[in-house]
């Protein structure tokens, strides 16, 4: 079963329009040295997003061709530039992705007076998936737990939907960015080291999680207060899958992409084995992904 799910990075963009964003302590920053933690509130629900700040600087992507079950497409490594941004500290869960995806927010808008603010007419501008033909938890359990079978074209609409809500804009993060936090500053396999027998402090995968998603942020978070980087579900970047010898850009690089597939995917999930939860690990997306789609067309990416 497909397994993804959407961190995300948001920052102050002058070239991005947003209605007035909602007041919450922490989320404005003028530099980087004034960036802290922040938990963004989805107006209308008791839910929050927590949002911890990631330090700019500058590392090795990549794998080195020493490191055990290296992938070919992990190299070769090449020096990335990240500037400072705020990313998701859990995945996002079916409660926080339910109120885009399953109307909840716009019901809850229909029963308050009016008037309407300029966020309440930017979100009923966001497109929504066509309902599913059936639970896509499949039974493995919703509340605080990491929404799944969701394609980039969905995450990337909810990060869409969150900005409009928010007045803030939030965007999946880089495949560059994603690694950068990851790592939190390491250059071993692991945020933690390179020892496979710790790694079920700090992940679920397939000798721990009993064969399914387990709640976001019971395990060990990283150096950088990131949970679940490592294992539970896999997170969507916005890349296109590509060469590392071929991309040129050092600062914030980014393959737009430009065909359908592949696009990447990071982190591992509960029924990977150890080797595709290492920081460089890299997953493409494929058209099998979708099988389960019922949708004639099926849904975008």
């Amino acid at each position: 079963m497909l397994t993804l799910a959407g961190y995300f990075a948001a920052w102050a963009d002058p070239d991005v329009k947003a209605p007035e964003p909602l007041e919450i302590p922490n989320a404005v920053a003028k530099t980087a040295d004034e960036m802290k933690p922040y938990a963004e509130k989805i107006e209308h629900t008791e839910l929050e997003i927590q949002m911890v700040p990631i330090p700019g600087g500058e590392f090795l992507m990549g794998s080195p061709e020493s490191e055990d079950d290296r992938g070919d497409d992990e190299g070769p490594q090449r020096a990335v530039s990240v500037s400072p941004f705020w990313m998701g500290k859990f995945e996002i869960t079916w409660e926080q992705n339910a109120v885009w995806n399953e109307d909840a927010d716009k019901r809850t808008r229909e029963m308050m007076p009016p008037p309407k603010t300029a966020r309440d007419l930017a979100v009923d501008g966001v497109s929504k998936p066509t309902p599913p033909y059936t639970d896509m938890s499949f039974g493995m359990g919703r509340e605080d737990f990491p929404a799944i079978c969701m394609t980039q074209h969905a995450a990337r609409t909810y990060c869409e939907w969150l900005s409009a809500k928010t007045g803030r804009y939030y965007r999946l993060p880089t495949e560059a960015e994603w690694e950068y936090a990851c790592r939190a500053g390491t250059t071993t396999a692991y945020s933690f080291g390179d020892e496979i027998d710790e790694l079920e402090d700090h992940a679920w995968f397939f000798d721990t999680s009993e064969d399914t998603y387990q709640r976001v942020g019971q395990k060990t978070a990283n150096p950088w207060g990131l949970h679940d980087m490592h294992g539970n579900v896999a997170e969507w970047v916005l890349d296109q899958h590509s060469s590392y010898d071929s991309i040129t850009e050092k600062l914030n690089p980014l393959v737009i992409p430009e065909t359908l597939y592949p696009r990447v995917v990071r982190g591992g999930g509960w029924d990977d084995d150890p080797e595709m939860l290492r920081s460089a690990a890299r997953k493409m997306s494929n058209e099998e992904w979708k099988q389960q789609d019922p949708q004639v067309p099926k849904s975008i990416r």
